[in-house]
């Protein structure tokens, strides 16, 4: 069915802005001096009862529980629900979970784009919204932050407490549970690098070979046993190891005084196939040329939406983290630039905040009740001539009634690409964008003509390499925290290289292993978790039992 632009035009910025909920940034700090790291023992809610409180069917929240998820495509009808307050109220769960042979599942924040949480096969969610405490471990020397905090909740309690942040998405109601695992990124990761990369500690509720289970704490010290646990949360993706309950920070940077936010519109009217060419060629030789780590506009973060005609205009909008009058030149510079020899923008507003403002705010819109498909890439360089026309080509296509689908171009690098690929689990580390296909429809009968357009997009931006952006001299891959099922179907994965490399290259032997080690019985998993023997899940396949990435 077709869209109109009665139903989708008021919410086609949200829905462009979606592409960046799972956003983050910081760099590897260095190592302090050794904690004692005991197992488990965290604080429990100040407000739930001690639990884990099991919400069922008839229960009047259950509604609102199995609902929290921001993409409506998909919608799960579990047997009950665990509200956690604990890490204990979490091993109890689990513990009742795994004995009575539920498919388990776990949400932080709801943000997956996919069905991890909401399948029809999963009889049991681990909710974490309870576990939200902001605080100061004096024991470990780092920032402790529960799983089912928002990344709002964090801004303002780290901000406001200590003066600093974890550089993290630009959506607030973002739950860290499954953002952190996967790398977020987001404004400030050109500046300071992935959230992850700040991750000192992680707790972690995992259930071994025979079946007991128990909540581990994993350091990135050298000496503990349990490092590879916390190495696969820095971008192994939530949901592959275990229940996560806690993170710990350490050197976190203080973030500026001030953000310059901004917003461009580059009107569709007059133009044509040459001057679209132009803008994007100019957009992509931009972030080749600001791709260090050491460049001063790494303080300039940009989401670049080329929309559909029918929608009127591309969107441009982002924050420059420098001090005043620095902020406006190096915009300036940057509108300059993608504008250069083609059409320059209809409308440009600016707005210096203070910083908390700015990311409390974020892009400004809520995700709202929308469906959503989302698929990333990782670009080494720009965009190609061909891969342009391609992009033209589809979003002025008539033969279609899709409204809100998009090519959404963000700029990357910076500090992120200052670490090797095999620091963290993300290994994305020499790319200069991040490009997102994206389709958001408001009605589920608009779902197949909205489907088959974002899949077409992406599979003829990336047709030299099988439909996907196989790691190479132009891609590099694709984002965990922005699922995509299509990558493990053969149907659109037409490359031969499989999901896994898509999107943790050779990182993902050693997850492997991580995995054998401490999910054998591979309770927690997913269609996109990892496999303790290698053997991946089908997108066709019908799923075994169990959980998600909390994203």
């Amino acid at each position: 069915m077709s869209s109109t632009g009665s139903v989708d035009r008021p919410g086609r910025r949200a829905i462009v802005r979606a592409a960046a909920a799972a956003g983050a940034a910081a760099a590897l700090a260095p190592s302090v001096a050794s904690a004692a790291v005991p197992e488990g023992g965290s604080t429990a809610s100040t407000w739930l009862p001690e639990g884990p409180l099991r919400v069922s069917p008839e229960d009047p929240r259950y509604a609102y529980l199995v609902a929290r998820g921001a993409s409506n495509r998909f919608h799960g009808t579990p047997e009950r629900v665990y509200l956690v307050g604990s890490t204990e109220d979490a091993v109890r769960a689990v513990r009742e979970a795994v004995a009575s042979g539920a498919r388990l599942a776990v949400r932080s924040g709801g943000h997956c784009f996919e069905d991890f949480v909401d399948h029809p096969d999963i009889t049991a969610v681990i909710d974490m919204s309870p576990m939200r405490e902001v605080t100061f471990d004096e024991q470990r020397r780092a920032y402790a932050v529960d799983a089912g905090a928002t990344l709002g909740e964090v801004y303002q309690k780290l901000y406001l407490g200590w003066g600093v942040t974890v550089p993290a998405g630009y959506h607030a109601e973002v739950g860290v549970g499954g953002h952190v695992p996967g790398g977020g990124y987001g404004p400030l990761c050109r500046l300071f690098g992935l959230v992850s990369d700040y991750l000192y500690a992680v707790e972690v509720v995992v259930v071994d070979r025979e079946g007991t289970v128990r909540a581990v704490v994993a350091t990135r010290e050298r000496n503990d046993p349990h490092r590879d646990l916390w190495w696969a949360h820095t971008g192994g993706g939530g949901g592959n190891f275990g229940v996560v309950t806690r993170f710990w920070f350490r050197s976190l940077p203080t973030p500026p005084a001030t953000a310059l936010t901004f917003t461009a519109e580059w009107s569709w009217e007059g133009m044509d196939e040459e001057r679209f060419t132009r803008m994007v060629r100019n957009h992509g030789r931009w972030a080749e040329r600001h791709a260090a780590a050491t460049d001063p506009n790494a303080a300039l973060y940009a989401e670049f939406a080329l929309t559909r005609r029918a929608a009127g205009a591309h969107l441009l909008l982002g924050q420059v983290a420098a001090e005043p009058g620095r902020d406006r030149r190096l915009l300036g510079a940057f509108l300059h630039a993608v504008s250069e020899g083609t059409t320059r923008p209809a409308r440009v507003s600016t707005r210096r905040l203070p910083w908390l403002d700015a990311a409390l705010r974020g892009s400004g819109e809520a995700v709202g009740d929308w469906h959503v498909k989302i698929k990333s890439a990782f670009l080494r360089r720009r965009l190609t001539d061909r891969q342009i026309a391609v992009a033209h080509r589809h979003l002025t296509r008539e033969d279609t009634g899709v409204l809100a689908g998009s090519v959404v171009v963000n700029t990357y690098g910076g500090a992120v690409n200052a670490l090797p690929p095999e620091a963290t689990a993300m290994p994305h580390r020499d790319s200069v964008l991040k490009l997102s296909c994206l389709a958001s429809w408001a009605e589920p009968e608009q779902a197949p003509e909205y489907l088959a357009w974002v899949r077409a997009c992406y599979r003829d931006l990336f047709a030299d390499t099988g439909g996907v952006p196989v790691p190479g001299t132009t891609a590099d891959g694709a984002f965990i925290n922005y699922p995509d099922t299509d990558l493990a179907d053969p149907r659109w994965n037409t490359s031969g290289t499989p999901w896994e490399t898509l999107y943790y290259k050779d990182n993902h032997t050693r997850l492997r292993a991580t995995k054998r080690r401490w999910d054998p019985r591979n309770v927690f998993h997913h269609t996109l978790s990892i496999s303790p023997d290698g053997n991946s899940i089908s997108n066709g396949s019908r799923l075994p039992s169990q959980p998600q990435s909390h994203i």
